[in-house]
């Protein structure tokens, strides 16, 4: 073989550039950026970050906006990913391991309760859900799949807070704007982390109208084998349904069928 034919021969092996590879790296490293950092970066920070040129950054921003992946705030400017990023996510997150290992549960836990069960999933320093069952009743709540709420002001969330080691727990709180929802919306980290103690304590996480009024949530973590928490379930309610012993009663069912999905989780996977 001559070294001419050597040549053309290591020329159809050797990978040629994909034309547009450069651009949606770009791309790329700019939804990861906002992803990391929902709601908190401006377009000057988002260059900074970013390290393109700012004619880059506003081609780049203005692109990703008009394709629905990211929306910025009218009032801030700051960034979070778009509708139809999270819409792309569902499609995902229906075919989830937990959520097909967890689904005969939550419909046990529905039909018991007769209220709204919901599953969740950490993102980004947000929930999502990714299952919802509704009950018998005419009033429900404006939640979705795919639809991302706060750790700090929701049942599922500061169930899944309560499920990490200390460090991690407290490094996770330290990145939190934790913004008010509600009058007993919990905006400090102390108060924050008085509620997680007793949530690891009791096995369950109560939301007492701390994102939506009018509306209870008691939630409990789910861990994977190695006793990571990987999601939480939540029983809802509006308020004038919750007493005493429903109160009892859910916390009870919400915790028990968080340990069972624990269990099938750890067992199958």
């Amino acid at each position: 073989m001559s070294l001419s034919d050597l040549q053309d021969e290591a020329d159809v092996r050797a990978p040629k550039p994909v034309q547009g590879a450069a651009s949606f790296s770009k791309f790329m490293t700019v939804l990861q950026i906002i992803a990391d950092s929902p709601g908190t970066l401006d377009i000057a920070q988002l260059t900074k970050r970013a390290r393109f040129p700012r004619g880059t950054v506003y081609r780049l921003v203005s692109a990703l906006i008009a394709e629905g992946l990211i929306t910025q705030s009218g009032e801030s400017g700051t960034f979070r990913l778009g509708p139809r990023l999270l819409q792309l996510a569902a499609k995902t997150w229906e075919d989830s391991d937990l959520r097909t290992i967890a689904r005969d549960f939550l419909v046990s836990l529905r039909d018991a309760t007769d209220e709204v069960v919901h599953l969740a999933v950490p993102s980004n320093n947000q929930m999502v859900y990714i299952d919802k069952l509704v009950g018998s009743s005419t009033v429900q709540m404006k939640t979705s799949i795919g639809g991302q709420v706060e750790l700090h002001s929701t049942s599922v969330g500061k169930a899944w807070l309560s499920g990490l080691p200390d460090e991690r727990l407290l490094e996770v709180i330290k990145g939190l704007e934790l913004k008010r929802h509600t009058a007993k919306t919990l905006t400090t980290p102390e108060a924050l982390l008085a509620e997680l103690k007793r949530t690891r304590e009791q096995g369950f996480a109560f939301d007492d109208e701390e994102n939506e009024p009018d509306i209870r949530c008691l939630g409990s973590p789910i861990f994977n084998r190695q006793r990571e928490p990987v999601g939480a379930i939540s029983v809802s309610m509006p308020v004038y349904r919750h007493d005493a012993r429903r109160h009892e009663l859910c916390a009870r069912l919400v915790r028990q069928t968080a340990e069972r999905i624990t269990a099938e989780l750890s067992r199958i996977l």
